[in-house]
């Protein structure tokens, strides 16, 4: 989840309809020792919004009560889609099944050309600090290990034709896409290695794909409510319009994932 924006600088950045309060001051990297462990996660039922019968495909996805720590929701994300194929992982197991970059803690800069955020190679790692710093995270290229660490076979999906074809065939499919869909400020990432990623400064986020229809696109999103949005729930719809325009703020990252037998 990376709804919850650094509040320590006033600047006011808006974008369309968005408002973002961001902060150039970055915590420092903290060591594993100084971490809080993750609770165990509880297990829930959220309400479906619609009779499933609405949909094309619909699969039923596990949930938990909000996220393991403030912006770990690519790990939130990954786990719905391990404990629906029967895997229970914890927080610090899918951990060590991915890589970590340390070799920078992620800050940003805004430039004449716009924002660039700088750390980590997350095109195949995890950069960043998730109990604290806002710009923790990963891409789908970077979890694809941790999905194979578990027995799951995991493939890149960058168009609403995969997207489809992918649930039909009874895998679930984890994105990258904006906090509740709403509007963003773009950024780009800049890896050690000078390599550049698109993708948003402050409300990124990992959400689970788990049906849709002609119209929509159903969500699970394990973020649920906090004060940025008490109403929120676990499992929305989106429609595909707004879904598309989101998911291409970050690259159209995403992952279909299932047992390996999946057809």
């Amino acid at each position: 989840m990376k709804s919850r924006i650094w509040q320590c600088s006033r600047r006011r950045f808006v974008r369309g309809t968005a408002a973002l309060v961001v902060s150039s001051l970055i915590p420092a990297e903290r060591s594993l020792a100084q971490i809080p462990p993750a609770a165990p996660p509880v297990e829930i039922t959220p309400p479906r919004i619609s009779d499933i019968s609405a949909y094309d495909v619909y699969i039923p996805t596990a949930c938990k009560d909000g996220p393991f720590h403030a912006y770990t929701c690519e790990f939130d994300a990954s786990w719905a889609v391990l404990k629906t194929f029967g895997v229970d992982a914890t927080l610090e197991e899918q951990l060590a099944a991915i890589e970590i970059d340390r070799r920078v803690e992620p800050y940003y800069r805004e430039t004449a050309d716009g924002f660039r955020i700088f750390g980590g190679d997350i095109t195949r790692a995890y950069s960043g600090d998730y109990v604290g710093n806002f710009l923790a995270r990963t891409t789908g290229p970077g979890m694809q290990p941790l999905f194979a660490n578990f027995g799951l076979r995991a493939t890149r999906v960058r168009t609403r034709q995969r997207i489809e074809e992918q649930l039909r065939a009874g895998r679930l499919v984890w994105i990258k896409s904006t906090v509740d869909f709403k509007d963003w400020v773009p950024a780009t990432w800049i890896t050690p290695d000078g390599v550049e990623v698109p993708g948003v400064l402050g409300n990124d986020h990992a959400v689970v794909v788990i049906g849709y229809n002609e119209e929509v696109v159903v969500i699970r999103d394990l973020l649920g409510p906090t004060s940025t949005n008490y109403q929120r729930l676990y499992e929305v719809e989106v429609s595909w319009e707004r879904f598309l325009t989101c998911w291409s703020a970050q690259d159209d990252d995403g992952l279909a994932v299932g047992p390996r037998t999946a057809r």
